[in-house]
């Protein structure tokens, strides 16, 4: 019973294939509890930004935000929160621990992870916080790496975000080159039909390869999305892009020991073979 033919397990076998096949999972987050407490640090740093002490329903005040600001205040909000939550200890760390089970089987246990955790606010009917159909490897960033999507609400429909699955998007890739002057505008069009609008409630987490086409559209429903978002890569993976490499954009998190006595050590000099 002690020997084995497997070097994975059935259950990070599974995850695997469900992210080959589709290029994201969807899965409950590791530790329920620090979900609850890193959105209630959350919420207490957007209550403090209003001016408003800490509600008593995290959820019913962030699903409600847009009735206590205006558009034009919402992105210095936004930003206020970010700066904010970035520059607590426990936010990286945190994030890392909701999905960790998933992101080691995914990507590895050597991992760089992104220096800062996005945030993203939608109210309904607002249409200053779009992002276009893009995939992030356009930009230059490496395709090594997964993005790690958290909602602090439910996300549904227009409330959520679109993906094309990756064999979709595969398939596309070679088309792109018909696009005309209204690139992004066409290629949304082209490929509306097999877009996956996610479902992500609170309480799970979203891990997508970015390689994968995806944005978002107008939020059409009647409540605000809130969610974050952190890129991920293993530590010794090639960084294509100049400004967004180890060391700045991306900062080791899970470093073994052997990599670091191997990262330290030098050939002694003076020798010959």
């Amino acid at each position: 019973m002690g020997l084995t033919e497997k070097f994975i397990s059935e259950a990070d076998a599974a995850l695997s294939s469900d992210f080959l096949e589709h290029g994201y999972v969807i899965r409950p987050v590791d530790d329920r509890e620090a979900l609850d407490a890193l959105r209630r640090e959350v919420t207490g740093l957007v209550a403090a930004q209003l001016g408003q002490d800490m509600p008593n329903d995290p959820d019913a005040f962030l699903n409600n935000i847009h009735r206590h600001v205006a558009v034009p205040a919402l992105n210095p909000l936004r930003l206020a929160v970010y700066r904010a939550m970035n520059g607590k200890p426990w936010c990286r760390p945190t994030y890392f621990k909701l999905g960790r089970s998933y992101l080691e089987a995914l990507v590895g246990n050597e991992l760089a992870m992104q220096n800062r955790i996005n945030l993203s606010i939608q109210m309904p009917d607002d249409d200053s916080s779009l992002l276009d159909i893009h995939a992030d490897v356009f930009g230059g960033e490496t395709p090594f790496q997964v993005v790690q999507w958290l909602p602090l609400v439910d996300c549904h429909d227009t409330k959520s975000m679109f993906i094309l699955p990756r064999p979709k998007t595969e398939a596309v890739k070679p088309r792109l080159a018909e696009l005309g002057e209204n690139g992004m505008a066409e290629l949304y069009r082209m490929v509306e039909s097999d877009l996956i609008w996610l479902d992500v409630p609170y309480g799970t987490t979203l891990i997508f390869s970015p390689n994968c086409l995806h944005g978002n559209v107008v939020n059409r429903m009647p409540t605000t999305r809130w969610s974050m978002n952190c890129r991920f890569t293993g530590l010794f993976t090639p960084y294509t892009s100049y400004e967004k490499k180890i060391g700045s954009y991306y900062l080791p998190i899970t470093t073994k020991p052997v990599s670091r006595i191997g990262m330290a050590y030098r050939h002694p000099t003076g020798f010959t073979e």
